[in-house]
């Protein structure tokens, strides 16, 4: 099912004036760490956060949930913003309506992942004009469900931005029995690619996701060969930097990646070292055993009350 949210807008004139400002544009990514509702769905694995489930969710938690999110959605501040591990458009409708300030639009499709955990675009439609959007299935070759891939096609100053969203599989299980599903995965995103090239082959190309994998792995060096370059891939190997930790280790599975049109001179192209990662304290635990580990919401059914298991990132846009 498509859910596509758009706001009116009151004062035209202020529309026009916003829209087609020389200001840069930003461009966010997140994942929000099981942003579920209460509600227990029969079609989904989302009981354990349903109320009556084994995490003895109530309303009182859900929106201290909901208040977490939005205010590193405030924190992010940006005019598009990719979100994964988000349910449905409950959700996304309200962390909108606990983020005010920007108003922002919502495009969500519902995927079959079987937890039920999607991805979504937000966007200020005084920033960002959009064309087009679909939900790319994306089968694992018929080796199970998951979560879609979100491609949305929009405008900036009148040069066309295509956008997808991702959030891979993860590595439960094991990471290399987990590696042919980001195959397959990998594959899906280059083919869809490689058609949009087929039309036009100046065509400015942006993926934002969790993508499970830091970007000397060997599914993201696909989308290298594939001509996409990770902005995350100087960082590695820097102290104490990344967006996600594993048994004290600092990694880079969520990364924005970009085509080489997004890095000339030409139509569109990333403001130089605008790239950002949210981690401000708060975002991170700072004692005990995980110290340094995003601070999370959940640690099993034990409730910590923090953000998120990822920290969000983000980079500028501008029309040369």
């Amino acid at each position: 099912m498509r859910n596509i949210i758009l706001k009116s807008f009151i004062i035209i004139p202020l529309f026009f004036t916003v829209l087609f400002s020389n200001e840069p544009l930003s461009i966010g990514f997140w994942n929000a760490e099981n942003l579920f509702d209460l509600i227990d769905d029969p079609n989904k694995n989302d009981d354990e956060f349903a109320l009556g489930g084994r995490k003895n969710v109530d309303q009182k938690i859900y929106d201290l949930k909901i208040q977490n999110c939005s205010e590193v959605v405030s924190d992010l501040d940006v005019d598009i913003l990719g979100l994964c591990e988000v349910e449905n458009i409950k959700v996304l409708n309200d962390l909108n309506t606990a983020y005010p300030k920007r108003n922002y639009d919502i495009i969500h499709y519902d995927s079959p992942d079987n937890r039920g955990i999607d991805n979504a675009l937000l966007y200020d439609k005084s920033r960002f004009l959009i064309i087009s959007s679909k939900a790319i299935l994306n089968s694992l070759d018929n080796s199970g469900k998951t979560r879609d891939i979100l491609y949305v096609l929009g405008e900036f100053q009148n040069t066309l931005l295509h956008i997808f969203i991702n959030h891979w599989p993860s590595n439960y299980g094991g990471k290399e029995k987990s590696i042919p599903k980001r195959t397959s995965t990998a594959k899906l995103v280059i083919n869809e690619i490689e058609k949009i090239r087929q039309n036009d082959k100046y065509a400015e190309i942006i993926l934002l996701g969790d993508f499970n994998e830091d970007p000397n792995d060997i599914n993201m060096q696909m989308l290298e060969d594939a001509g996409l370059h990770s902005l995350m891939k100087p960082l590695m190997g820097k102290p104490k930097v990344g967006t996600y930790v594993y048994r004290n280790k600092d990694y880079f599975y969520d990364q924005i990646v970009i085509n080489k049109q997004l890095n000339d001179e030409k139509g569109l192209s990333i403001v130089n070292n605008s790239l950002f990662i949210l981690d401000l304290p708060k975002y991170r635990q700072q004692e005990g055993n995980y110290s340094h580990y995003p601070f999370r919401f959940w640690a099993g059914n034990r409730l910590l009350g923090g953000y998120s298991d990822h920290l969000a990132i983000k980079v500028k846009i501008k029309k040369n």
